[in-house]
């Protein structure tokens, strides 16, 4: 279980910074609809309560987590105010405007890009800092952090394992998406930053209603066989069956499992691609499961169902909002306290927030078994190494 400390390692950083002055403080009238603890400093968590889909799951799971960790912070001196974006941009502003005009110091979501966006807009204007959910980079931005798992995080510590472990040449295949792209960017500047040689790159079609195009997928899998042989590694960063299916093809036309590595990113962390004999030995980079070993169980007793992986990031932010109203004072919000480079202690490890509203967290290194994963390299426990 989080405590105060140990959720907040040093989390008041070297350069605190200073509390906006055009932060609405608590001057904000009673507010409207749910809210959940009994603090006086009032926080907002807007969620896409209304959206479609399944995204009402996710806002009762998220709603949930945030007030699993009021339970775990003793004394919590926050009001948490939940607000409906209904996942658009227009709602995420509208959302953001309420909770403001209500006295909220810090937002915390929204999940989608597009509410991110227009949240963001809304708590420029007033000053005040969000901490949003969305694993799109492109919605951070000064004063708008991201929590989320970013891809190029994931990225980044697995090319640099490989290359602690002599890997030097790269072949890849990549959804031909917008995460592609974004994995994609961070697959060059990652093999760049080490020294390394990227032989091939092949870019496989994804409908966004269907899915994968398996016949497609297999053809440009087939296309990369040829410079892959040339490759130590191969970098498959999707998840679900594409991992098992294209080193299936790739061994298939010749690739030898025993000389070259085959490279995840988190999307391997799911017991479809785990379970699967045909991934078994490749590499991927994932947050530390003890957090959320420990996090489930709880939160099933408490709500009576399972969490999904992404429930700790409410955790998470809540307890870091209550924690820094704890140790903070009047700077609690701030942009240094905010963007301290000891950064934060999760449920999920080591995080912190850069100015540009990105984030960098501690990753391990998993290696995949065929039946599940083991640790290779662990995760750290502060940013002193790679400060």
């Amino acid at each position: 279980m989080l405590t105060a400390l140990g959720a907040l390692g040093a989390c008041t950083g070297s350069t605190p910074g200073f509390y906006p002055q055009s932060g609405p403080g608590q001057d904000g009238g009673v507010p409207t609809g749910e809210v959940v603890g009994t603090g006086a400093v009032r926080v907002a968590l807007l969620l896409p309560k209304s959206a479609g889909a399944n995204a009402g799951q996710i806002a009762t799971v998220f709603r949930n987590a945030s007030e699993l960790a009021l339970k775990d912070f003793p004394g919590a001196d926050v009001q948490i105010l939940v607000k409906d974006t209904s996942g658009t941009a227009d709602g995420g502003r509208a959302a953001a405007q309420a909770a403001i005009s209500e006295g909220a110091e810090l937002i915390l979501g929204p999940v989608f890009a597009p509410a991110v966006s227009g949240a963001g807009a809304a708590a420029r204007t007033a000053g005040v800092p969000v901490i949003a959910f969305s694993s799109d980079a492109s919605a951070a931005s000064p004063g708008v952090y991201l929590l989320s798992f970013l891809p190029q995080e994931d990225v980044a510590r697995i090319i640099s394992y490989a290359n602690s472990k002599g890997r030097s040449s790269y072949a890849a295949l990549i959804p031909d998406n917008s995460y592609g792209a974004v994995a994609e960017a961070a697959f060059r500047q990652a093999v760049g930053r080490t020294g390394g040689r990227i032989v091939g790159i092949e870019r496989y079609k994804v409908d966004p209603a269907r899915g994968v195009d398996t016949a497609d997928l297999k053809a440009k899998a087939t296309a990369l066989a040829g410079s892959a042989r040339r490759a130590d590694s191969i970098f498959i960063p999707d998840g679900g069956g594409v991992p098992a299916y294209a080193i299936g093809v790739l061994t298939a036309q010749g690739i030898n499992r025993s000389a070259v590595k085959f490279l995840g990113s988190g999307q391997w962390d799911d017991p479809k691609v785990l379970s699967d004999r045909m991934v078994a030995g490749g590499w991927y980079p994932a947050p530390d499961k003890n957090g959320f070993k420990s996090f489930a169980p709880r939160y099933a007793a408490a709500y009576g169902a399972q969490p999904p992986r992404n429930a700790t990031l409410a955790y998470d932010a809540t307890v870091l909002a209550a924690g820094l109203v704890r140790s903070a004072g009047q700077r609690r919000f701030s942009t240094g306290v905010l963007t301290n480079r000891d950064g934060f202690l999760g449920i999920d490890g080591v995080f912190r927030f850069n100015r540009d509203g990105t984030n960098e967290r501690g990753l391990a290194i998993y290696e995949a078994t065929g039946s599940g994963s083991n640790v290779i390299s662990p995760a750290p426990k502060t940013f002193q190494a790679v400060n």
